[in-house]
C-alpha cells in the first residue's frame, strides 16, 4: 500500500515528460528556424517548370514552417540536374536549411546508368513531389514529321538537356524499345533553353518535357498552331493530351520485356517534381518540413495561385516518395538492366 501513491506519482511523472517532448521538440524547431534562410536549389535554369513549381512552392512554404523562416530560390542547372543532386546531396549544409528541386532522372540514374554522379537517392530525405507528371514529346508544324509513327520512318531532331535529364532520356529509350529515330541535341540548360531552339528552328522539337503548365508558358504556339503533340510518355496519359488521342509510348513496345522496361523508365512520372534534403538533417526538422510542405500544397492560396498559372497539383508526401524510391531500387536486376540499356544514346544512322 504504501508504495502505491509513490507509483502513481512516478507515471504521472513520466506521462508529463512524453506529453512534453513533443511540444518542446517543436519549440527547438521554431527557434532554430525563426530568422533563418531556407534555400531551394533548382536543376535548372530560371522560368522552366521546375523553377516555376519551386518558386510556387516557395511563396506559401515559409509561413508553414514554424518560426517561418524565408524562402529563396536559387538556380542550379547543369548535368540534368545532377549538379544541383550532388551539391545538395554533398555540400549543402544538413540542417534543414537547404532543399533540392531536382529532376526525376538524377534520383534514378544511379540506378539506370553506369555513369557515376556525387549522390546517392536512397540517402536523401524526400520532402514529397509537387505533382505526378506527363511527359510527352512534340514538334513544330513544320518538322518533317506529324506523328510518332513517322519518327519511327524518318529522322527528327530534338533538343536536349543532359544524361539524367527526361529530355535526354526518354527519347534515347523510344529510339531503344520503340524503334524511333531521334537525333538528340544536348546542352541545353532546361526546358527554356530548348523552347527557344524549337522557336529558332535549331531543332525540330522535344521529347520528355512536362504537360504540366506547358500551354501556360507557350500560349502562342497553340495560339498559332506551331507545334503537333506526337506522343505521350507515360503509362495512363494526361486527360487533356488523351482527349487531344496523342498515343502512350508503351503502345509502340516491340515486346513484353520492352513494355516493362519503359514502365519503370516512365515510372519517375509519378514524383514529377520531387523536393529533397540531404542526409543528416535532424529528424524533427525533417519532420517538420515534411509536414510543411503538405500543409503548402494543400493550401487553399497555394491552389488558387496553381489554377491560376495553368499548374497541375498532385501531391505526394515525403514518407510515400521515400517507400516508392525504396521500392525502385529493389526492383529485379533483370529488369533494370533491361531499362539501363534503353536510355543508352545511339546515334541515329
Amino acid at each position: 500500500m504504501p508504495f502505491r501513491p509513490l507509483l502513481s506519482s512516478a507515471i504521472i511523472a513520466a506521462a508529463a515528460v512524453i506529453a512534453a517532448n513533443p511540444a518542446q521538440s517543436q519549440d527547438a524547431v521554431e527557434q532554430f528556424f525563426r530568422g533563418k534562410t531556407v534555400n531551394i536549389s533548382v536543376g535548372s535554369s530560371a522560368g522552366g517548370g521546375y523553377d516555376t513549381y519551386a518558386r510556387l512552392l516557395a511563396r506559401h512554404f515559409g509561413k508553414h514552417i514554424p518560426g517561418q523562416p524565408a524562402i529563396v530560390v536559387q538556380n542550379m542547372p547543369g548535368a540534368g540536374s545532377n549538379k544541383a543532386a550532388s551539391y545538395i546531396y554533398s555540400v549543402a549544409p544538413k540542417d534543414g536549411t537547404a532543399i533540392g528541386a531536382i529532376f526525376p532522372g538524377a534520383i534514378l540514374q544511379p540506378l539506370l546508368s553506369d555513369i557515376a554522379v556525387q549522390h546517392e537517392p536512397n540517402k536523401f530525405i524526400y520532402l514529397g513531389s509537387a505533382n505526378s507528371d506527363v511527359y510527352h514529346c512534340f514538334v513544330r508544324s513544320d518538322a518533317p514529321t506529324r506523328s510518332f509513327r513517322d519518327a519511327l520512318e524518318r529522322e527528327v531532331i530534338l533538343g536536349a538537356s543532359n544524361q539524367g535529364g527526361t529530355t535526354r532520356d526518354l527519347p534515347a529509350m523510344m529510339n531503344n524499345l520503340a524503334g524511333a529515330k531521334f537525333r538528340i541535341v544536348t546542352g541545353y540548360a532546361g526546358s527554356k533553353e530548348i523552347g527557344l531552339a524549337v522557336e529558332r528552328s535549331e531543332v525540330h522539337g522535344a521529347c520528355g518535357i512536362g504537360w504540366t503548365g506547358f500551354t501556360t508558358i507557350y500560349p502562342h504556339w497553340f495560339k498559332k498552331k506551331l507545334v503537333t503533340m506526337t506522343l505521350q510518355l507515360s503509362t495512363k496519359g494526361h486527360a487533356e493530351l488523351n482527349a487531344m488521342k496523342v498515343p502512350l509510348a508503351t503502345e509502340f513496345a516491340r515486346t513484353k520485356e520492352d513494355r516493362q522496361a519503359m514502365e519503370l523508365v516512365l515510372s519517375q512520372g509519378v514524383f514529377g517534381r520531387p523536393f529533397v534534403l540531404p542526409p543528416g538533417v535532424p529528424q524533427e526538422r525533417a519532420d517538420a518540413l515534411r509536414k510543411a510542405f503538405v500543409a503548402a500544397m494543400t493550401d487553399p492560396a497555394l491552389i488558387a495561385d496553381a489554377k491560376k498559372a495553368n499548374l497541375d497539383i498532385e501531391a505526394m508526401s515525403g514518407s510515400d516518395l521515400q517507400s516508392l524510391i525504396a521500392s525502385l531500387y529493389a526492383l529485379p536486376a533483370s529488369t533494370v538492366e533491361k531499362a539501363k540499356q534503353s536510355l543508352i544514346y545511339k546515334s541515329v544512322r
